[in-house]
């Protein structure tokens, strides 16, 4: 398998925006000179014979046995981030080693099904491979950022602890081209990230696509019919999610012969011009044409929670008779129901 900066650019924006530079290695490294590396080692202070010395705390260095790189070795680029997909799931990075802690155990057999969806699809070979834990063969990453193609293999694995379902993703082998390197914590950390964000882009991607095809699956079935608001007034209800039924208003309105001139979908306003359709267009709906006077009109739409309410108001900002309304019910119910054949073929 061969990932592309592109991929992960444009499916996941994880990739900061790098530096105008021809030279990978400038995209990683600070721009200035690395002369400090040749600074003298510190000496022991040597105080006059009955000086007292006085130190300020603010500046100590802690001690300790501290290892990491220096100079053209230190990585400058800022540190990835797991992407918050999952509501409700916490993510725990130590040492490098990505975990996700889910809520529910639906939720990580999709987040287990999800990946071995994208091994399968993407064609990443597994050296080992059971109910639980996967190790995978040689996945391979191109970045402008980097000298040279990159190789990493990973282990995943999902356990549950404490009334809670892991799912962890560990990087455990690096290669820079076709040399194997040891496995810094720099790298370790940036492209666990980076395997966990492909597994939490596609799981998302996942439950928008199933959302999709429930409200497209509503669309299919909207009864409309009059009823009132609650201010006992005479309105068309919908009974389909407000959502829903905008998505559709914006196709249906100029099918009727309003032309939508302006639309506000917090504020539930489609603002149009009316110029009404040919009889062949009422014969096509089988309905009588509708008796409206005026050309500028606006659709004032209601989120009932499960139902959507619609009104209109005429130039005046006045509402139009109840006999209008009743008289484009069966419109709307009709159009709504012939594009629903015509998206379904």
């Amino acid at each position: 398998m061969k990932l592309s900066a592109q991929l992960v650019t444009g499916s996941l924006a994880v990739f900061v925006l790098s530096a105008c530079s021809s030279d990978p290695s400038d995209r990683r490294q600070a721009k200035d000179d690395f002369s400090y590396l040749e600074t003298p080692e510190l000496q022991q202070l040597v105080l006059p014979e009955g000086a007292k010395p006085h130190f300020y705390p603010d500046y100590n260095i802690p001690a300790g046995d501290f290892t990491g790189g220096v100079g053209k070795e230190v990585d400058i680029r800022p540190p990835q981030q797991v992407l918050e997909l999952i509501p409700g799931a916490r993510t725990e990075v130590k040492d490098g080693v990505v975990t996700l802690w889910l809520v529910k155990k639906e939720e990580s057999d999709k987040v287990w099904q999800t990946t071995l969806d994208i091994i399968s699809h993407q064609g990443i070979g597994l050296r080992t491979d059971s109910d639980n834990k996967l190790e995978t063969d040689w996945v391979s990453w191109s970045s402008e950022d980097e000298d040279a193609t990159l190789g990493s293999r990973y282990e995943i694995e999902r356990f549950e602890a404490n009334r809670r379902f892991g799912y962890r993703v560990q990087l455990i082998d690096w290669r820079e081209g076709s040399k194997v390197q040891p496995v810094s914590m720099t790298n370790k950390s940036r492209y666990n990230t980076l395997m966990t964000n492909l597994v939490m882009s596609a799981y998302d991607q996942a439950l928008r696509d199933e959302a999709a095809a429930r409200a497209e699956s509503l669309v299919k079935h909207i009864p409309i019919t009059m009823g009132k608001d609650r201010s006992g007034l005479p309105v068309i209800i919908a009974r389909s999610p407000y959502n829903v039924l905008w998505q559709r208003m914006p196709v249906v309105l100029p099918q009727m012969g309003f032309k939508v001139e302006e639309r506000n979908q917090s504020q539930g306003v489609i603002k149009v011009k009316y110029a009404e359709p040919d009889d062949e267009f009422w014969q096509s709906v089988g309905v009588k044409p509708i008796d409206i006077s005026g050309s500028t009109f606006t659709f004032l739409m209601g989120d009932l929670d499960n139902r959507t309410s619609i009104n209109i108001t005429n130039s005046s900002g006045k509402p139009v008779n109840e006999q209008v309304l009743a008289e484009l019910v069966p419109v709307i119910a009709a159009l709504i129901e012939r594009n629903s054949k015509k998206d379904a073929q």
